[in-house]
């Protein structure tokens, strides 16, 4: 069992230009870290047939030259996916690609709708047939079966119908359409290439493929992209806050990006500023917990004035399974991933950061491999409040009992995880590195203030 949180989606789409499968794939590839279950990838021309190709495992392991060759078109939406709602099956996958009475459609999601099942219930009722256990088949049933003539207003009353965190790119093949939810959860970019335009989870993504930057999609806007350029459209009511979600600062987005009005990077250095300030410690060296910790630590650094080293070295090239020893190797999950430096922790006091601690085990075996490297105090500073909660907006979380935090104090997990001190950022440190407060961000798996209200306590995720 991982002790974090799982990565959620990656969502691409390009209209207007003869490789448009291509830079979809590139899409994929740059936000990779947003989901290593399963790819996916329509194509398709205005008015011609759609082609498809999907399938579990990183996307290097679904596409090869030969199949991207298959998908022709100047029309493509692409999707990585982690699962949080729905198994992990091929069944799956996405992109969606539907034919109903209107004609051809294909949708990609990321996020997660929290009243998906009262509506599949509704919708099996009603003699719909479901072929996957995916939420995001939910708005295609909502879809076709919408009375609405014009598109738009079908839209409309679907999007009017679901509650949840999402942002989508579709297409009908003729358009590439990008919603995003009106308290705007989950991230969507608008780029330009040379020839067409790109909506994609991440503006990594628009760097590889030498796209430009136009800006955010805003909540609750549907773009509306043609062979005319892009269309705005304010698809549903937005209040005066937002819900941007805090944890793509903490761990998910790359620091490369350019996510909520801000640099990734430049927020994550400013964690770790604050956390030093908050939480100073006597130390002869800070380290990382890599790669997420990488950035924090460096403005940990830079606000304490103790020097920086990579103290922990990870292993990039473990896959996604691997043949574990039962009893011969002790803490094999966490060693094939990380190993000390001896040479710079041996008889120093040391100061350990990391983005969170989730069940505090892979934290409790850091402590004991900094430590068994010869180091002579280990201290544990978190770039993050406490996670007390788990999320039901598109994130795969643990529970909300197997979160440490959530049923233990500051001074049973420092026991728990063996650190000499343990301190985590202030909420609002971590609000006003972000550059807003909690009108402005969703952090309810830091405080439990769920934006957006659900049926049960554990609706949303399975």
């Amino acid at each position: 069992m991982l002790d974090c949180f799982h990565d959620e989606c990656g969502i691409a789409g390009v209209y207007g230009n003869p490789e448009a499968a291509n830079h979809a794939y590139l899409s994929l590839y740059a936000f990779q870290h947003r989901g290593q279950e399963s790819a996916g990838i329509t194509a398709c021309f205005p008015g011609g047939s759609f082609s498809s190709h999907k399938g579990r495992g990183l996307v290097s392991e679904v596409f090869d030259q030969e199949k991207l060759n298959q998908l022709k078109g100047t029309i493509a939406i692409g999707h990585n996916r982690y699962s949080t709602s729905g198994k992990a099956i091929l069944e799956n996958a996405q992109p969606f690609d539907i034919e109903y009475h209107r004609g051809r459609l294909s949708l990609a999601h990321n996020g997660n709708l929290v009243n998906s099942h009262l509506l599949r219930r509704e919708l099996e009722a009603m003699g719909a047939i479901f072929r996957t256990t995916n939420d995001s088949e939910v708005l295609l049933h909502l879809i076709a079966r919408s009375r609405h003539e014009d598109f738009i207003e079908t839209l409309r009353s679907v999007f009017m119908t679901v509650r949840g965190a999402y942002s989508i790119v579709m297409t009908d093949g003729e358009r590439l359409y990008g919603i995003r939810d009106p308290l705007g959860i989950r991230p969507l970019i608008l780029g330009e290439l040379e020839e067409g335009l790109v909506l994609v989870s991440e503006s990594c993504a628009l760097d590889l493929m030498g796209a430009t930057f136009i800006r955010e999609v805003n909540p609750g806007e549907l773009i509306v992209i043609d062979g005319k350029g892009f269309q705005s459209i304010p698809l549903l009511p937005v209040t005066e806050r937002s819900a941007f979600c805090i944890f793509e600062f903490v761990y998910f987005a790359r620091p490369d990006s350019f996510q909520f009005g801000n640099y990734v990077h430049n927020v994550r250095k400013e964690f770790g500023r604050t956390l030093a300030r908050e939480a100073p410690v006597d130390a002869d060296v800070v380290i990382p917990v890599p790669d997420s910790g990488i950035v924090p630590t460096l403005g940990f650094s830079q606000e304490s004035g103790i020097p920086f080293e990579m103290g922990l070295i990870r292993n990039h090239y473990v896959g996604r399974t691997f043949i574990e020893p039962k009893q011969s190797i002790r803490h094999f999950g966490v060693k094939i991933k990380l190993n000390p430096v001896k040479s710079l922790l041996e008889g120093k006091r040391v100061v350990v950061i990391d983005d969170s601690i989730v069940r505090g085990t892979t934290s409790r075996k850091i402590v004991k491999m900094i430590r068994d490297a010869g180091a002579k105090e280990v201290h544990m500073r978190i770039a993050a409040p406490p996670t007390i909660c788990p999320c039901f907006y598109g994130v795969d979380t643990p529970t909300r009992s197997e979160l440490i935090a959530s049923n233990h104090d500051l001074e049973q997990i420092c026991t728990y995880i063996t650190a000499d001190s343990l301190s985590y950022l202030s909420h609002e440190g971590m609000f006003t590195a972000a550059g807003g407060d909690r009108n402005t961000f969703c952090s309810a798996c830091f405080d439990g203030n769920y934006p957006i209200p659900f049926d049960s306590p554990e609706a949303g995720t399975t």
